[in-house]
């Protein structure tokens, strides 16, 4: 048996990078969470949480919580003093056990912790048996600071394609995050940033984004190759706002493409099937971005 997916197998043959990958591959064998993560969890005051909801559609979303509302309390075992609000998309979905993949990011020092598993809900939030528990790079990651601002979420707004508003927030967006899933289910959950401009929308429905170099594992491109269906969380850092978003991506590996991108490697296009925002979602503002210097410029 292979660590990697057919899939994840797939795309890392399409971007050169088997031998590579093959190398990483000992990270994702380990569900046991290192005692450096574990103090790493226990400061932090967000986790961004993917899932499918009893559609079948995956989307992501954020929790917050005071530092300590993610406690480590066995070797492989995460719980989450938080569950999604209301409106949020993943909430009902949350309330029955379900594959989830997770990232936990620090970005004023840009760490970031990545986990797979499956979520068991709880009578405070939930608790989450873990398969998988890897570490990334810093890259593309803008480091801002953040300050807890507690207040009631507003009442969500559903929708089948991007607003006007919807629009211009994308257009200055330099972070979002993706959440696909493999044909078991088996989910993943990660992030994308770059310098305002690099989420190009080409109508309220069509997405696109440049794949910058990353960690040659293909996760993300991995589950695509077998299951094109996906969800993105664009936060909003100064209001709180989260705009979720599902539909379906698929990967341009044409190099032709992507050359007039500056530092893509692929593209990435995404139709947009249902849109969900939520006002004052998140429980923290965030300072202005620094930009991380790996961002290529636009």
């Amino acid at each position: 048996m292979t660590t990697f997916h057919r899939g994840e197998l797939s795309a890392q043959k399409r971007a050169g990078v088997l031998h590579e990958a093959a190398r990483l591959a000992p990270m994702l064998e380990r569900p046991a969470i290192p005692r450096g993560a574990r103090m790493f969890l226990a400061e932090q005051p967000m986790l961004v949480l993917g899932a499918t909801d009893r559609d079948g559609d995956p989307w992501a979303t954020l929790l917050t919580g005071p530092p300590g509302f993610l406690d480590v309390d066995g070797p492989s075992t995460l719980t989450i003093a938080a569950t999604p609000g209301p409106g949020d998309p993943l909430r009902e979905a949350l309330t029955e056990p379900v594959p989830v993949g997770m990232i936990v990011i620090e970005p004023d020092t840009r760490r970031r912790v990545r986990m797979n598993g499956t979520a068991h809900p709880t009578p405070a939030g939930l608790r989450v048996e873990l398969a998988q528990v890897y570490g990334n790079c810093p890259k593309y990651i803008q480091a801002r600071v953040p300050t807890r601002t507690p207040g009631a979420p507003g009442v969500a707004w559903r929708g089948t394609e991007l607003t006007p508003a919807d629009l211009d927030f994308i257009a200055t967006a330099d972070t979002f995050f993706i959440t696909t899933a493999d044909l078991d289910g088996n989910t993943d959950a990660s992030h994308r940033g770059g310098n305002p401009g690099f989420l190009l929308a080409s109508g309220p429905t069509r997405l696109r984004w440049p794949d910058y170099a990353g960690n040659s594992m293909f996760n993300t491109f991995g589950n695509l190759e077998v299951n094109p269906r996906a969800g993105l969380l664009l936060p909003d850092w100064t209001t709180g706002t989260l705009l979720h978003l599902t539909g379906s991506a698929v990967v341009d590996w044409d190099r032709a493409h992507a050359a007039g991108v500056p530092g893509a490697q692929r593209l990435v296009d995404f139709t947009v099937d249902r849109v969900v925002r939520v006002d004052n979602a998140a429980g923290l503002r965030w300072s202005e971005a620094e930009f991380s210097r790996f961002n290529p410029q636009m």
